[in-house]
């Protein structure tokens, strides 16, 4: 099956569209990854097109949406495939902070990405955090904040997370407006990143990943 229909669908950010036409190419025996690398390749593309300002926060939220339809169709096939996620990442808004949206959008990034995320909400304390990295397997710890008073959050969590020996099984990474690299580096995190297109982009270097090719 022709699979320009889809990511052109995914482009357009038409959730509807990308469902039907991906159940249609699974019907018609199209390969699960196949239909995995064209979604993941569509979405790739619209991560460089963000970071370039070519389209902005509503249409990608939307085309992540779209991206989880098709996700969603594949999900009973994956395990059974024998595909697997890139890897697993936490994702959180610091304690003191309740902002969502651009957690939101770097989790359905990461998930559009190929990799497993752990969602771990708004005004997440330390403890959930540590617990992530301890009990959760996951590869990397994600923070961000719009808040400069919970900016500090960010410092405490890699402190913990250095004192409890889990720095050497987990990586970590920060963002969030007013978020710099300076301030990532001062901290000991991993990395930063300042979109949620950079972040997929930077997880995968934290984690040695060959980036797909666009």
């Amino acid at each position: 099956m022709d699979l320009t229909g889809i990511q052109n669908a995914l482009k357009d950010g038409d959730i509807n569209k990308v469902g039907e036409l991906t159940k249609a190419a699974l019907d018609e025996g199209t390969a699960v990854k196949t239909l995995l690398d064209a979604l993941i390749g569509e979405m790739d593309k619209i991560g460089v097109r963000f970071r370039n300002n070519e389209i902005f926060i509503p249409e990608v939220m939307i085309s992540a949406k779209a991206m989880h339809a098709g996700l969603n169709i594949l999900e009973p096939f994956l395990s059974k495939s024998g595909i697997k996620p890139v890897a697993k990442i936490g994702v959180g808004t610091v304690k003191g902070d309740l902002h969502d949206i651009g957690k939101n959008l770097v989790a359905m990034m990461f998930r559009g990405a190929g990799f497993e995320v752990l969602d771990l909400g708004i005004d997440v304390p330390i403890e959930k955090f540590i617990d992530t990295a301890k009990n959760k397997e996951v590869n990397i710890i994600a923070m961000s904040t719009l808040l400069t008073t919970s900016m500090g959050v960010m410092k405490d969590v890699i402190e913990e997370l250095k004192k409890t020996g889990l720095l050497d099984k987990v990586k970590t990474m920060v963002g969030g407006a007013p978020v710099t690299e300076t301030y990532a580096t001062s901290i000991g995190a991993n990395g930063y990143a300042r979109d949620a297109s950079s972040a997929v982009d930077k997880a995968r270097e934290l984690l040695g990943l060959l980036k797909r090719q666009i």
